[in-house]
């Protein structure tokens, strides 16, 4: 099936004369037919954890646009609820989580062994996708990176400096570390069991590892990665691994090679061509259009995308944004970017 799967040659470090295209948060409010889905569900996390509806919102966006692949509708806190962690949503404000900050905490945290009780329907929902997804098409599944999934475990929300988890790495760095290591364990078993069910490529998202400096990054950011992606290559040798370090700035520079990752995702914060001379060198590279141009759309949409075809045409790239699409896009955006994509 490879030959049908342009994404599967990119990250194979085959160029393609038209690069592939997907989206992160495709399927997402910004889509009439995810929101009459969603409220169909009930909830956010009753969405993730009905097969059926999680299946559907991923097909969405493949039936609209003919994306070149589909990523598994799902969300990065999952893990910590399968490790004991409460979570809920709070409408118009996200995320909330019972808080890991003492040794208590962390005791009364499930072991490794045990996620998988909490997150079988995910691996239905991607069995269903193998099933039903067209021949063309990719399957990615995904996991937040341990950095990321460890700041909202420990703040117990989103923040906008991930100060509470810098502070409980310098106040008890043994406690950071060790809930660290429960993540990236559980990361492991967590994307191995969504490659046995049928995902193809698995993303490694590491929202917030901009705010991690200096030695911090190779510790909390870089490691973590490397440790998944050296556990998951044992398992799954012919599975290709995306790793996006955002915001990352010079410690892009050579993450890839360090990591052992196939593809590296890039935010819209640095240059295409800076990216192209610099770190396609190692590899296939993702991204990097800025997400506002599916509000904005425009002409400026059409030249940015060009731009950045233009500058990694020369080597493996995936077309992608800097970041997730926002709720407030213009689906009409989305189809214009894919046309200047395909059109050259």
């Amino acid at each position: 099936m490879r030959e049908h799967k342009t994404i599967l040659k990119a990250l194979a470090g085959e160029p393609q004369d038209v690069p592939p295209i997907w989206m992160m948060r495709q399927a997402g409010r910004y889509l009439p037919e995810y929101r009459a889905t969603r409220a169909q569900a009930g909830d956010f996390l009753s969405l993730c954890y009905n097969p059926e509806l999680a299946a559907e919102v991923t097909l969405q966006p493949i039936r609209r646009y003919g994306f070149d692949a589909a990523i598994l509708f799902a969300d990065i806190l999952l893990i910590p609820q399968a490790l004991g962690a409460d979570l809920w949503f709070v409408t118009g404000e996200g995320p909330r989580l019972s808080t890991t900050t003492a040794q208590s905490d962390f005791d009364k945290l499930s072991p490794v062994a045990d996620i998988h009780e909490t997150l079988n329907p995910i691996y239905e929902t991607v069995k269903i996708l193998s099933g039903e997804l067209p021949k063309e098409t990719t399957l990615i599944g995904f996991a937040g990176a341990p950095w990321t999934v460890a700041t909202y475990m420990i703040a117990g929300r989103g923040t906008p400096d991930q100060a509470p988890a810098h502070a409980l790495m310098q106040e008890n760095t043994a406690l950071f570390e060790a809930l660290l290591d429960r993540i990236t364990a559980a990361t492991v078993e967590y994307l191995s069991a969504q490659i046995k069910a049928g995902a193809e490529v698995v993303k490694i998202f590491d929202s917030w590892a901009g705010s991690l400096k200096g030695e911090a990054f190779r510790k909390y950011a870089l490691e973590p990665c490397r440790k998944i992606t050296t556990a998951l290559k044992e398992r799954h040798p012919e599975i290709p691994v995306i790793g996006f370090p955002r915001e990352a700035g010079e410690f892009y520079l050579g993450f890839a090679k360090e990591t052992g990752i196939d593809c590296l995702a890039l935010d819209n914060s640095v240059s295409p061509d800076w990216a192209a001379s610099n770190l396609q060198v190692d590899g296939c590279v993702q991204g990097n259009l800025a997400s506002r141009h599916m509000v904005t759309g425009g002409q400026q949409l059409v030249d940015e995308t060009r731009k950045i075809v233009k500058a990694f045409s020369q080597g493996p790239h995936i077309f992608n944004l800097g970041h997730g699409i926002t709720p407030d896009a213009d689906p009409d955006n989305v189809q214009r970017m894919i046309d200047t994509v395909r059109e050259g």
